[in-house]
């Protein structure tokens, strides 16, 4: 038993281990010549996936000596957290970021707002649209008054700060934050917000000749008549990180790894519970690294866990199961910080998951009951027949098999005993009172 647990054990690292390198090393951006312009493509919702993506391009861009970095912007807004990430990354880059709204029918949304007027150049193209950024919650739902006020005025200090140190309108960029307006791209340039418009990336990159920026390390001129495109295209981590940095995806993979591991320890053997389980809790662990996790509802689950693993040796009636239902709920809902998991997947992962270790408990905790059938365990309690004259030894049929069994009083062939004890291969037995028919 040791040695297959030990067996699962290993395939389960093994594979746990390879998984993290696959995800961790990421695909190599393809060298840039020194005389080309970085274009990283930022589309759909603002997620910690997309924030680091954004961050490395620009990392990479650094590395290999761009002159320019063009962060292509199509998105409704997202996270809070992450939209800062990004900011940060394009204030503090050493290599000239130009944000630009486009293609066509492209918008910048909530936080598409903070990350555009923070770019060293703001364009947009023909047919988008900028504004609409008020703080809403993950959901898309209004923040409470509780919270609505704080979180809107420090929201609107950050945007107005970026805007007016980069020489924008931050009264309109704040209005953007309170009153959740939004305008075009020709307004937009119009009333200061971006810097120019630009029909698609080759014009962009020719009106940006000659315009002068200011970087950490000081003023620059940009000289980009001569540079060729370059895109950075995210590697297999970047993608599977942005599918599995969903609160809801992370929440489900560490459901499965826990159920899976849990299954796999309460029935050794069956391997392939355990290898889903290592796996999925592998890309929740990875997952988490960009999520603001909650710590307590961390603990609040594995205290779940531990509830219905002890279920299986306390007979306490259910209540440890309750409680690891109660633990599990709370849990959920303090997992993480700035997000949620949706409830509509919530409550159904919930009362499976929840069911799950119920029935699995349930299980384990009557076979954990039952008296042994098989082995000298299985002896204990049985009923025979005397074969052979016991005085104070003699021979027994029990259990479909023959015995050499001992007493403390004589017992006549054809009269039935009971197991009462086992030394080796000697029975104890004592006399029921009744005779063979």
């Amino acid at each position: 038993m040791v040695r297959t647990r030990a067996n699962i054990f290993f395939r389960v690292a093994l594979v746990g281990l390879a998984a993290s390198a696959m995800f961790f090393s990421g695909e190599p951006a393809a060298a840039l010549a020194g005389n080309e312009v970085m274009i990283i493509e930022l589309e759909g919702a603002i997620s910690p996936g997309n924030a680091l993506y954004v961050t490395r391009g620009l990392e990479e861009a650094r590395k290999q000596g761009a002159k320019l970095c063009i962060l292509r912007l199509d998105t409704p807004g997202g996270l809070g957290s992450s939209m800062r990430t990004i900011v940060k990354a394009i204030l503090n880059s050493p290599v000239p970021v130009a944000v630009y709204v486009g293609p066509r029918g492209a918008g910048a949304a909530s936080a598409g707002v903070m990350i555009t007027v923070a770019g060293h150049i703001a364009a947009m193209a023909p047919g988008t649209n900028i504004g609409a950024a008020h703080p809403v919650t993950a959901g898309g739902k209004d923040i409470g008054k509780t919270m609505s006020k704080k979180v809107v005025n420090d929201m609107a200090a950050y945007a107005r700060g970026i805007a007016e140190d980069k020489g924008r309108n931050g009264e309109w960029v704040e209005k953007a934050i309170r009153e959740s307006v939004s305008i075009t791209a020709d307004e937009a340039v119009e009333k200061n917000v971006v810097d120019l418009v630009a029909k698609d990336m080759d014009q962009l990159i020719e009106k940006l000749d000659g315009k002068v920026v200011s970087l950490p390390a000081g003023k620059i001129t940009l000289k980009t008549a001569e540079l060729k495109k370059k895109y950075y295209r995210p590697g297999f981590r970047d993608k599977v990180l942005k599918v599995i940095s969903d609160p809801n995806i992370a929440y489900i993979l560490m459901m499965i790894g826990l159920a899976g591991l849990y299954f796999e320890l309460s029935h050794p053997g069956a391997i392939f519970p355990g290898v889903i389980g290592g796996i999925s809790l592998v890309l929740a662990f990875f997952s988490f690294q960009t999520l603001p996790v909650n710590y307590a509802g961390l603990i609040l689950i594995a205290l779940a866990i531990i509830f219905f693993i002890a279920e299986v040796k306390v007979a306490s009636y259910g209540i440890l199961s309750i409680g690891g239902l109660i633990s599990l709920t709370l849990g959920s809902i303090m997992l993480f910080e700035d997000v949620g998991v949706s409830l509509k997947l919530m409550l159904p992962t919930i009362l499976l998951v929840g069911g799950f270790f119920v029935v699995v408990a349930g299980l384990a905790f009557r076979a954990y009951r039952t008296r042994p059938r098989l082995g000298t365990d299985g002896l204990l309690g049985e009923s025979g027949v005397v074969r052979e004259l016991i005085d104070p030894e003699g021979l027994i049929f029990v259990h479909g098999e023959y015995w050499r069994a001992k007493a403390g009083e004589r017992i006549e062939p054809g009269e039935k005993v009971v197991v009462t004890g086992v030394e080796g291969l000697m029975l104890e037995v004592r006399k029921t009172g009744n005779q063979e028919t």
